[in-house]
């Protein structure tokens, strides 16, 4: 049986030993929210329920009025909600041809 206390160069041995298991498992801690990260930032959000086109040139008058998730809707487009989107085609914005948001919203 071993006695003798260990020595300070057996003890720093040990505890750079210890500081490496941590250290790896901290390496493993930030790979995991890396990926979490990467996966988190590639789920598009959700597309808006609704969404009014903008014209071009000064005032930008609104354009027309679109389903989110209409593909015909273009880049001045800013979503909105049910009651702006009612609003906008009760003010005889044209509602999109392609996706229908007038028969959506029930306004004929």
């Amino acid at each position: 049986m071993n006695d003798r206390p260990p020595s300070r160069l057996e003890l720093l041995k040990f505890l750079q030993r210890v500081q490496l298991q941590q250290l790896d498992q901290t390496r493993r801690w930030l790979l995991q929210e890396e990926d979490r990260a990467q996966r988190d930032a590639h789920v598009a959000p959700p597309p808006p329920d609704w969404v009014v086109e903008y014209g071009i040139g000064a005032g930008r008058p609104p354009a027309y009025v679109h389903v989110g998730s209409c593909a015909m809707r273009g880049a001045r487009s800013k979503p909105v909600g049910r009651e702006a989107a009612l609003r906008a085609l009760a003010e005889q914005v044209d509602p999109c041809p392609i996706c229908r948001p007038d028969r959506e919203l029930g306004v004929l």
